[in-house]
């Protein structure tokens, strides 16, 4: 062997120089001699020993060979190269050689005295580091052999069959987890195998894992397009997902080479239909039902425990929005925030958001949510459109507040009017805009623009209470005060909470009563807030007109002449017109006093039954003696409670404060 030679070589040579110093320095020859004598074309006599030696050398490392083939390395024979033999072997051989090397014998220490054919000058060693005298001789090492072939990759431990069946056994015993953990170990011994990955999909979808059941059918169907089996699959995951467009294209792709039943095409072509349906009912339809029954059907077809897909419920939301009542807005909002949970930056979710916040007038969080939008994509379109709406209805509104606020209005009811243009979708908004439009037509005296715009509010949202009321102020106005008083009554018993109600129902009954006396004010033909010279130039005109001298012949004319006298004389009399405007003079004094009522607590337990406004205009207007105090009702002032256009001039008339009044939209 090429080592073993190295490693003898070495020592034996080591072994020469110690020897050659201590002769030198005992008996030393002339270095000419040595040279001659190394040099020499003979072979010299040396050559023996050198031979012999080597023989020793082959016989310890052939009896070490020999032994370790009867113990553990009986597969290293001794021709096996060393660079063959793993590290632990090759340091034990090299360890046994070194201890062979130390043991040898004087003669063969002596013999290393003398120079070896390889260490003469000129000599060459070939390839395996033998000489061309040890190739004569016999002695060369074995040739380097060559690289062994690699072997062949171990058997795998895994039966991907075992494991398919046994996924099988799972499957069927509906154990989906331990079904999948078998079909995936199958997969790892053979990844393109179509039918451990079909039988994988299978157990995903009954897992209710359809995103992953989704991806084994698309490797599948790569591997091998045309099987109708796994196509079949890949249909009725996309169906579940919620994609029956996809769901049909795979099915025409089967029909091109295999015949796909009615039954098989179904469920993905219902599904279709219903999720257009929904589409036409947002876009054109006036209300969101229809478009929620549709996506309701769509959802049926949607696999176990599938998420709905986030196109299908923004048309949700959408949908709602269109309903626009209070609950549907808020299913709106709920709509929008599992969006938000999932994906926080959705421009979309949150202009959904911001919309249903706007549908509740909740205009300054609305806004919010628009800009955030438009942060998260500047060019996101249905964001610039309802902020820049919103916008510019609240500055509308602004405009009408500033001109209720300072008495004009007119131009309240035309600035109401075009903010109701800039969305006719939103019914929240617009129900209160149509209120206060309302509001500013009653100041106008327009009753019935303002009925008209309450009636409207109210077919927009039903449960809006300060509509309700503002109509049946508009109705009392209007002279229907029997109405008004049957609708306050109304909204009492539908909402006993509702802030002053109770004194809304005392003053329509009042107002009642006084509806059925003589209306002094229509005999003189004037408003109730007309003015003292106002009073007096019309009794002028009417007395000249209806004297009984002036008209012999009308047996009337006494009779209306006489009520014109009476007329002026209560409204030319600040005192008089108070108590005659806020109803005083029609009280019984008997009826102020009731057994068991409600009211003050009189003595002898009796209660009194009227209302403490009425009881300090009675006090504050007594006697006309001077003295005491004096209490004003407030509103438009004259006889109406409710600070509409009321009659009473002079002292006890008052326009009320620049604030809004009762009721008042926003």
């Amino acid at each position: 062997m090429v080592l073993s030679g190295i490693f003898t070589k070495s020592s034996q040579k080591k072994k020469s120089d110690l020897e050659s110093k201590e002769n030198k320095r005992s008996s030393p020859r002339p270095s000419s001699t040595r040279k001659s004598s190394s040099r020499s074309p003979t072979k010299s006599p040396s050559k023996s020993p050198t031979k012999s030696l080597r023989d020793k050398e082959q016989r310890p490392s052939s009896s070490l060979r020999s032994g370790s083939r009867n113990t553990l390395h009986q597969s290293y024979t001794a021709d096996t190269h060393p660079l063959n033999l793993p590290p632990d072997e090759r340091e034990r051989r090299r360890s046994a050689m070194s201890t062979d090397g130390e043991h040898d014998s004087p003669a063969d220490i002596n013999s290393m005295d003398m120079d070896s054919d390889n260490d003469i000058p000129g000599a060459f060693q070939n390839a395996n580091g033998a000489t061309e005298d040890d190739q004569a001789n016999g002695d060369t090492s074995p040739a380097v052999p060559p690289h062994k072939a690699p072997s062949p990759p171990p058997k795998p431990s895994i039966d991907p069959e075992a494991c398919k069946a046994t996924g099988n056994k799972y499957f069927k015993a509906k154990d989906f987890t331990k079904a999948i953990q078998e079909y995936t170990k199958a997969l790892l011994v053979e990844p393109q195998s179509v039918t451990y990955l079909s039988n994988r999909a299978a157990a995903y979808m009954s897992a209710t894992r359809y995103e992953e059941a989704l991806e084994d059918s698309k490797t599948a169907d790569e591997i091998e397009p045309s099987n109708p089996k796994v196509l079949h699959r890949l249909a009725r995951i996309y169906t579940s997902l919620g994609r029956p467009k996809e769901a049909i294209d795979v099915l025409d792709h089967i029909s091109s080479f295999q015949t796909v039943s009615q039954q098989d095409r179904s469920p993905a072509l219902s599904m279709q239909a219903h999720i257009k349906q929904a589409e036409d009912a947002i876009r054109q339809g006036t209300t969101g039902s229809m478009a929620i029954h549709a996506l309701d059907q769509a959802e049926r077809g949607l696999g176990a425990g599938a998420e709905r897909p986030r196109k299908w419920q923004l048309m949700r939301g959408e949908a709602y929005l269109k309903m626009g009542n209070v609950n549907a807005l808020g299913e709106a909002q709920n709509v929008a925030m599992s969006l938000l949970r999932k994906n926080s930056k959705d421009p979309e979710a949150l202009v959904l958001r911001g919309r249903a916040l706007y549908g509740q007038g909740d205009n300054e969080k609305a806004l919010q949510h628009f800009r955030q939008a438009l942060s998260c994509d500047p060019d996101y379109k249905d964001g610039v459109k309802y902020l820049r709406m919103v916008q510019k209805l609240d500055r509308m509104k602004e405009e009408g507040n500033a001109a209720f606020k300072g008495g004009r209005h007119r131009q309240a009811v035309e600035i109401y009017g075009s903010a109701l243009e800039v969305d006719p979708n939103n019914k929240g908004t617009n129900s209160k805009i149509l209120q206060n439009r309302a509001m500013a037509s009653i100041k106008l005296k327009d009753y019935k623009s303002a009925i008209s715009d309450c009636t409207r509010a109210l077919t927009l949202d039903p449960s809006y209470t300060k509509a309700r009321k503002t109509k049946a102020r508009a109705l009392g106005e209007s002279g229907d005060w029997d109405t008004a008083t049957r609708e306050f009554k109304a909204i009492a018993e539908s909402n006993p909470e509702e802030p002053g109600i109770q004194k809304d129902i005392r003053n329509a009954e009042l107002e009642l009563k006084k509806a059925k006396r003589k209306d002094l004010y229509k005999i003189l033909g004037v408003e109730k807030d007309a003015g003292d010279q106002e009073i007096k130039k019309a009794y002028r005109k009417l007395a000249i007109v209806h004297h009984p001298d002036k008209n012999p012949n009308d047996e009337g004319a006494a009779e209306r002449f006489k009520d014109i006298g009476e007329a002026y004389e209560t409204l030319s009399d600040p005192e008089k017109r108070a108590r005659y405007d806020s109803g005083e003079d029609l009280i019984d004094p008997n009826e102020m006093f009731s057994q068991g009522g409600g009211g003050f607590p009189m003595g002898g337990g009796a209660s009194m039954n009227i209302s403490p406004e009425m009881l300090f205009n009675m006090m504050g207007g007594a006697g006309g003696g001077g003295g005491g105090f004096s209490f004003s009702t407030g509103g438009m002032g004259g006889g109406s409670p409710f600070g509409a256009a009321g009659g009473g001039g002079g002292r006890s008339r008052q326009r009320g404060g620049a604030g809004f009044p009762p009721g008042f939209g926003f």
